[in-house]
Order: structure tokens, then sequence, then C-alpha cells
């Protein structure tokens, strides 16, 4: 199996991050220890878990596309040894405040691959909002509309920053290359810094105008409404990824994606815990005496089910598969329902006379069985 993350997972380079997550399973299937006879399952099953750590995780995707695999891993490497023997300050090994590793690595790697200001394109930034949804939502799936404001490409100078027909020269500074380049000495061995060329923005062209709309920087703020598709079964902090909605990049590179993070209201009959719902429901003292059939009205319609003679108020019953749609899974949770005998407030002269009988007969008189009040007290 080659050392290429995209080769171990079999997608290309492109691929989307579900895509990434698809072939990621196919290969646990495949090379789990537990279910795979070949004799190097578990060596492959530890790639593929790597390559999807790696390519599901933007920051690290980026440093390994731009860094090619062997470097990658060697810096990987040196982040882990140097946070062990705590080198640098405060065991980070590249002298930042935190604790080793990809967190701070990010830093050396903007300085001599491009981030913040280096050169070359880039793809867009992702951009992050929250969308807010009610349960019912959240149990059947829809599509949602939602307005963002985001940075957009300029119509006026399509995204160059200056009128079309614009007088221009090479840019003195760069000579026409659009960035700069040194070399420097490093950690990682002998490495070259490119920057982006600050008076051409890396452009390679100065420019005798600007364009007056966005002033130059060849991007306007305007506010979008997108159709988000949420699916069946999502929670509350669950993020929905719209590839390409996010800002655009630099010098025709891919826009970023925007990041939607999903609220669901809470709901004034049911309480969720994870795919499972809890709901109350009020009996009468004879449906809970003599047992009946109720009807509840829950998620997706009106259910029935059976309430046996002698239940006591605050006893629970589970239906089954009636809770909340499980996502990328099959089936639903279930659907807990606490009863409550309610006790009437005023009866009729038949009703009064009917209870004093009851009464008459012993119906006062009553057995508590040993762990009544525990049980009591816990459905409280």
């Amino acid at each position: 199996m080659t050392e290429d993350f995209y080769d171990i997972l079999g997608v290309s380079r492109d691929a989307s991050e579900e895509e990434i997550e698809s072939a990621y399973r196919e290969a646990v299937r495949e090379y789990h220890p537990d279910v795979s006879d070949d004799p190097d399952a578990e060596e492959k099953f530890k790639k593929a878990k790597k390559a999807k750590e790696v390519l599901t995780d933007d920051e690290k995707r980026r440093m390994y596309d731009q860094m090619g695999h062997e470097q990658f891993v060697e810096a990987e490497k040196r982040g882990a040894t140097d946070a062990g023997d705590g080198r640098g300050r405060g065991g980070d090994p590249f002298g930042g405040a935190g604790g080793g590793g990809f967190g701070n690595m990010q830093d050396i790697f903007d300085q001599f691959f491009g981030g913040g200001s280096g050169g070359g394109s880039r793809r867009g930034q992702d951009l992050k909002t929250k969308l807010t949804i009610d349960l019912e939502t959240a149990y059947h799936g829809t599509e949602k509309e939602l307005t963002v404001t985001r940075p957009e490409t300029c119509d006026d100078c399509n995204g160059r920053g200056h009128p079309p027909g614009t007088d221009s020269r090479t840019c003195p500074e760069c000579n026409g290359r659009g960035e700069k380049t040194r070399v420097q000495e490093t950690a990682f061995g002998r490495m070259q810094q490119r920057t982006t060329c600050r008076r051409c923005e890396g452009e390679g062209t100065i420019y005798e105008q600007r364009c007056q709309t966005c002033r130059g920087d060849g991007i306007v703020q305007n506010e979008t409404t997108l159709a988000v598709e949420i699916p069946a079964g999502i929670q509350s902090g669950q993020t929905l990824r719209m590839r390409g909605e996010g800002a655009p990049g630099d010098h025709g590179a891919r826009n970023g994606d925007l990041l939607v993070e999903i609220e669901v209201e809470d709901h004034p009959e049911f309480e969720r815990e994870g795919a499972d719902l809890q709901t109350r429901k009020a009996i009468s003292f004879p449906q809970a005496v003599f047992g009946d059939t109720v009807e509840l009205e829950t998620l997706d319609g009106v259910v029935e089910f059976d309430v046996p003679a002698g239940t006591q108020s605050g006893e629970t019953f589970r239906l089954e598969g009636k809770g909340m749609p499980r996502p990328q899974r099959r089936g639903q949770g279930d659907l807990f329902v606490k009863v409550q005998v309610v006790t009437p407030e005023s009866l009729n002269e038949e009703q009064r006379e009917a209870l004093e009988a009851f009464a008459d007969a012993g119906g006062e008189d009553i057995e508590v069985e040993q762990g009544f009040f525990d049980r009591l007290r816990n459905s409280f």
C-alpha cells in the first residue's frame, strides 16, 4: 500500500470530506484486524486511520497538500519528539505557549509556505454561521433558507481590483513575479521562504486605477440567501458543511466552505436525549385502574399504546422506534412515556356516590408494597 494518504484511501486529491469518510469506512470493513485475514491488516488499518485523520482536518490537509507526504510526516515526527523531550518553551517544539503537535505547527508552516501572507493562489477561508431549527424540523429533515452576509468576488472588476482596460506596468519590486524568495536555515533544514510581493499584492503588475466598488480589494460584502439541506435526526452542535459557499480564494483558487452550526430549540412536550425522546401523558383514575388504550400525539402523528390495569402514576412506557431518526444509520430511537394519573378536582353527584361506594367497599385501604416510596421519589 502506497504511503500517499489519498492513495491509501483510494480517493482523488479533490475528494470531499464525505467521500473520504466513506472510503475510510470501506477500509475499516476490509482491514479491521478483527475481521480481516490479511496478514498486514493491522498496519493497513492504522494507515487508513491516519489518512482519514489528516484529510478530514482542513488545516492538516492544507499543510499536507502543500508540504507533500514525506515532509509532512517528518514535521509531525519532529513535533511529537520535541514535545516529548521538553524542547522549546513550555514543552512546545515550536516555541509556543501551548503543548506541541499541530496546534502551533501552523505558525511555522505559515512562515515558509504562505499562510497569512504567503505566495501563490490560496483556497478561500471557511466561514461560520448558526441556524436555529425546531424539533419537528430536526425530526423530519427538510430544506431551509439561510441568509448570510459574506465576502464575494466584485462583479464590477471580476475580482481583479481594477477596472478593465486600466493602464499597467511591471512591478519593479518583484520584476513581475508576484513574489519574493529567500533561503533560510530552519529546524527542517534549508528551506525557501516565498512571500507575496506587497507592492503588487501578487499580481506582478502595477495598475494605475483601482475599482471604486471594492476599493481595489476585488472583494465585496453581499447578503446571500442559500438553501440548506437539513438531514433528519440532526442534533444541536452538529455542523453542516456547504462546500464552496465560503470566502473566495486568491487569484482564482477555489472558495472556502460555509460551516453551519445547528441549534435545535427546546420543545414544550418532548425532551431529547440522543435519538431517544421523553414525554408525559395524563390519564384518568379509571384508566389507571381498569387499563385502556390511549392516544398520544408524537412528532410523526398520533399513535396508540396500551395502559395496563393497575398502572401507577409515574410509570414509564417505552414505545420502540418512535424516537428521533438516527442520521446515517437505520432505524430510530425510542419514545419513553411517563404517565401521570390525574385526580379529578370536582365530581358530579353520580361520580361522588360511586367513589363513596368504592371507599365503603374497602377501596380506601391501600397496601403499599416495599420500595413504593423510592419509586415515587424517582418519578419526580
